[in-house]
């Protein structure tokens, strides 16, 4: 094991190190800085996977019905649609 120590210091808000000192408690690490530690030896070791996901964004019950009752309007042929070739054909469009 590597006996020779440094220290390292990064700038963050106050409020993100106190919310991730509670959020690696709970996740059963003894302080923010174990958690960092376990973080450091999975990314030098290449063991570090990152999975990205965006929140699903809802609508609301009454635009949700009001969405639905347009596509049955499309559907039904009620509503008029214009199709385009290319973006210069809609913006002409749009500009007229």
């Amino acid at each position: 094991m590597d006996t020779q120590r440094i220290i390292m210091q990064v700038p963050l808000p106050k409020t993100l190190k106190i919310s991730s000192e509670v959020v690696a408690r709970d996740m059963g690490f003894s302080s923010l800085q174990e958690a960092i530690r376990v973080f450091l030896r999975k990314l030098s070791a290449r063991e570090l996977t990152f999975t990205l996901r965006e929140p699903v964004e809802r609508l609301s019950p009454r635009a949700e019905k009001r969405y639905l009752k347009m596509l049955k309007e499309i559907k039904e042929g009620k509503v008029k649609t214009k199709s385009f070739v290319n973006v210069d054909e809609m913006m002409s469009y749009l500009n007229a």
